[in-house]
């Protein structure tokens, strides 16, 4: 049986929520005074989680970056802005701020001498870039006795170039390359790809070339499906785009599930087969940037969209960096049209990002960490040791751990990507308020289950063939969106009960004559329905949740037991469930009056709400940064 892969946790660095760490004091050395970190940030950390202080920085550098690239001479100030993001971030001092000052200040002169929309001439880009990289060559070597360039490396896991001269050519060939790249005519959307490379590098730089290559290949096929109206070949080009996206994720995800599992039907038989299995780490987020990418192919094909014209666009469609790792599945015609079109920064929008970042912050690091480290990871790891009680509780733990964890995850997402103006479709809507799995599936991780409605289940037949072929349809579609989440059998009876729980849903609704949605009813049956589909949800949790059948059983048997003892049970992540419980229970006009409430509060007032989550994210924070539970798909 395939164990389910561990998400590789940051190796140097001990993630905080943004603002949450980096305390500060002022003291004096013998080059005067200095403003010092506590604990000093440094360059090699990586991964770049959500929740961590690295990905705030990140994104600041990026929305300070591309809205000034608003204005195609602003990129004269880059390489000024990268020396002083290092200054800020890896070496405060008083003394390096007085050398970044004047660097800032001549690139400043010389933009002022150039139109707002025209190219930054040769002679004054190849000074910006030529005075910001001694500049940072002098810093990193005096703070980090390395060049630029051997100290990015580094951070990325990339092996150095041998020999001193070999790094001193390369960096030179940086250096050239920025100068082009400062002039070129879409700047801003090259920034927006290389910071989402960037991002993804952070991660394992060796898959660089994978998303690279998927984007590359479908963008070309659907450039050729628009150009034919051949039905052969056009059929052809089709079937490429799913033998290259699904073959990569078949060959990294499902390789040695299935030889596994067919290893072990075989020895069953009396029949022993050598072991094949390849030693593949997984790409991060390779479940969703090919359904992305592949979406594309087929909406190209059924003509509901034209081929995009330009591959830079559709490169930055498929990294964008919010949605890179684990969704929400962004839809080319949802986010293309927004890449090709005039940037405009929209305060409010601004606003109301700020708010999503911090309440998933807030719901990821107080409320889901604390019931993942506190109650839901002892319990499933040893239910033996527990009472049914106990156990019952960290199964309805986890179901909340999950959700906060995983729609945390996404409003940090659609915040992030409204800092840069750019908007995300909603992902969740209080699922467990669901009255049936049909209403479920209609309220969480809405971009996959619409992903696998329009591209699975209505291509199978959808409800079109007789009610039979429709629960085989239903059953099949969840069977593979089970497998989707990962190279276990555990998912994939995680999909077959909500397979069969829609099924029997829509069977009880062809009888009522009535549609697929929640049920109107009466307030007590009602809430009758909700939980009883709260906890079918809850029984296919634990299937989600164990490493394997056996541990699930453990955890069913413990919970038949009734015991109700409870020292295990501890004050803080029982409030942190019923706080979880009951804020996802809220009327929905209270919770979006509140979020609309925020962006209309004075600036003043925002920072303060911003500092008190900042302050609270610090006091709830765990050791180590907890990765996101949907990172590893």
């Amino acid at each position: 049986m395939a164990a389910k892969r561990p998400v590789r946790r940051p190796q140097s660095f001990v993630g905080i929520a943004p603002l949450a760490d980096e305390r500060t004091r002022w003291t004096q050395s013998a080059t005067g005074a200095s403003l010092q970190a506590l604990r000093p940030f440094s360059p090699l950390d990586s991964p770049v989680l959500f929740n961590t202080l690295a990905y705030a920085r990140f994104l600041v550098v990026v929305f300070v970056a591309i809205w000034l690239l608003i204005e195609r001479r602003n990129a004269l100030l880059l390489p000024g802005l990268a020396v002083a993001g290092f200054v800020v971030f890896a070496a405060p001092s008083w003394l390096n701020l007085a050398l970044v000052a004047p660097l800032i200040g001549l690139t400043w002169a010389m933009l002022r001498r150039t139109p707002s929309d025209a190219r930054p001439a040769w002679f004054a880009t190849t000074s910006a870039v030529l005075l910001g990289g001694a500049t940072l060559h002098y810093l990193t070597l005096r703070h980090f006795h390395s060049d630029p360039l051997s100290l990015a490396l580094r951070a990325l896991n990339v092996p150095l170039i041998p020999g001193a001269w070999g790094r001193y050519g390369l960096w030179a060939a940086v250096l050239a390359a920025a100068v082009l790249l400062l002039r070129a005519k879409r700047i801003r959307l090259l920034f927006i790809v290389a910071a989402s490379y960037v991002f993804y590098a952070h991660w394992d730089w060796h898959f660089l070339p994978l998303i690279w290559g998927s984007s590359t290949i479908d963008w070309w096929l659907g450039h050729r499906i628009g150009n034919t109206e051949e039905p052969r070949r056009r059929r052809a080009w089709l079937m490429a785009t799913v033998v290259v996206n699904l073959g990569a994720l078949g060959l990294f995800k499902y390789w040695n599930f299935g030889i596994d599992s067919a290893r072990t039907s075989l020895d069953l038989l009396g029949v022993h087969v050598p072991d094949i299995t390849l030693r593949l780490a997984l790409p991060v987020g390779i479940s969703f940037f090919t359904f992305e990418s592949m979406s594309y192919v087929i909406d190209v094909y059924r003509r509901q969209i034209r081929p995009h014209e330009s591959y830079l666009e559709y490169l930055g469609f498929v990294a964008f960096f919010p949605h890179l790792v684990a969704g929400p599945i962004i839809r080319p015609r949802d986010l293309l049209p927004q890449l090709a079109a005039p940037p405009s920064f929209d305060a409010r929008a601004g606003s109301d990002g700020l708010y999503l970042i911090a309440t998933g912050l807030l719901k990821k690091v107080a409320i889901g960490d604390t019931l993942a480290t506190q109650l839901i990871d002892r319990i499933f790891d040893a239910p033996l040791q527990y009472s049914g009680l106990e156990c019952y509780l960290a199964v309805v733990g986890y179901a909340i751990q999950i959700y906060c964890d995983f729609s945390g995850y996404t409003d940090i997402a659609i915040g992030s990507a409204q800092l840069l103006g750019i908007r995300f479709p909603a992902n969740f809507n209080a699922p467990y308020k669901a009255t049936n799995l049909a209403d479920f599936w209609h309220r969480w991780h809405i971009s996959l289950s619409t992903w696998l409605r329009d591209y699975l289940y209505i291509p199978l037949g959808g409800s079109r063939k007789g009610p039979g072929r429709t629960y085989i349809n239903l059953m099949a579609t969840m069977l593979l969106g089970g497998l989707w989440h990962g190279a276990n059998w555990t998912f994939v009876v995680w999909g077959a009960i909500h397979g069969t729980g829609l099924a029997v849903t829509r069977w009880f609704e062809r009888r009522r004559g009535t549609s697929a949605g929640p049920v109107r009813t009466g307030p007590l049956r009602r809430a009758l329905s909700v939980f009883l589909t709260f906890h079918i949800v809850c029984v296919a949790w634990v299937f989600f949740r164990a490493s394997n059948f056996h541990d699930a059983r453990l955890m069913f048997q413990r919970m038949a037991t009734l015991s109700t003892y409870h020292p295990n049970i501890h004050t803080l992540p029982m409030l942190m469930l019923a706080v979880g419980l009951v804020t996802h229970f809220l009327p929905q006009g209270w919770t979006s009056a509140l979020r609309n409430s925020f962006p209309r509060l004075p600036a003043i007032a925002q920072g303060m709400a911003l500092l008190l989550a900042a302050l609270a994210l610090r006091q709830m924070q765990s050791a180590e940064a907890v990765p996101f539970v949907y990172f590893q798909f």
